[in-house]
């Protein structure tokens, strides 16, 4: 199968060039969407060897669908971040599933592979249980993570209707899989200690802002859930 991988990346300098050059041996393609970047970002990806998007809005989901835009035809996508905490070598793992036929979309779960101290902090930590946990109750969904490091086909993704454009995206995700009756598997993965600062569990507010925007989501999906393939009613513009 063709692969192509989308990295969304916000001031990833530092190892950007890294996820890049770690995740290319394992894809036909690799873009990267730089979501308003004030440093170096961009010139390293493409020291990387990857395609770069501009995406100046701020957001993860935003930045995600600029990527899958611009990727073109490839039958997987796979997701990972910029910050190499997930590490590229787990790349094999996550697509096994799907190169095999087994799945459709696979998640890559921190909390069942080694993580390294320090690596999934406290707070990261708890917002994912609570977040997991309303996905059992409310959806009969049974997962153990949101990582974004994850990898789904193209003809599924299509069906799911992805809107959220921001904290939402991998929440949205697999609900939407759920309720898509989309064959999902979860691997584990090794999580290490990213490079720079998290925008979001890095500091208080951050947390505080992707939990309540991930809550919200789950909520809205019971509450009033959307058909599938069309806008989220919770979209944001």
């Amino acid at each position: 199968m063709d692969v192509g991988v989308v990295i969304p990346a916000l001031n990833e300098e530092r190892s950007v060039r890294r996820a890049v050059e770690g995740l290319a041996p394992h894809a036909q393609r690799v873009v990267v969407v730089d979501n308003g970047s004030t440093d170096r970002t961009r010139e390293e990806a493409e020291r990387g060897g990857a395609t770069v998007v501009e995406e100046p809005r701020r957001g993860y989901g935003r930045a995600c669908l600029t990527g899958i835009a611009a990727l073109g035809d490839a039958d997987v996508i796979l997701f990972a971040d910029a910050d190499l905490a997930d590490d590229p070598e787990d790349a094999p793992r996550v697509l096994a599933p799907l190169l095999a036929g087994r799945a459709d979309l696979v998640i890559g779960s921190r909390t069942r592979g080694a993580a390294e101290a320090g690596a999934l902090l406290p707070q990261a930590r708890l917002g994912n249980a609570l977040a997991t946990f309303l996905m059992r109750v409310l959806f009969g969904v049974r997962a153990t993570d949101l990582g974004p490091f994850r990898a789904i086909r193209s003809d599924a993704l299509a069906r799911l209707g992805m809107r959220d454009e921001t904290w939402g995206w991998t929440v949205e995700m697999q609900i939407r899989a759920a309720r898509a009756g989309l064959r999902v598997e979860e691997v584990p993965v090794a999580y290490r200690r990213r490079v720079g600062t998290s925008k979001i569990s890095g500091t208080i507010a951050g947390s505080a802002r992707a939990g309540a925007k991930i809550l919200a989501t789950i909520l809205r999906h019971r509450v009033l859930p959307p058909p599938l393939g069309t806008p989220d009613p919770g979209r944001t513009s």
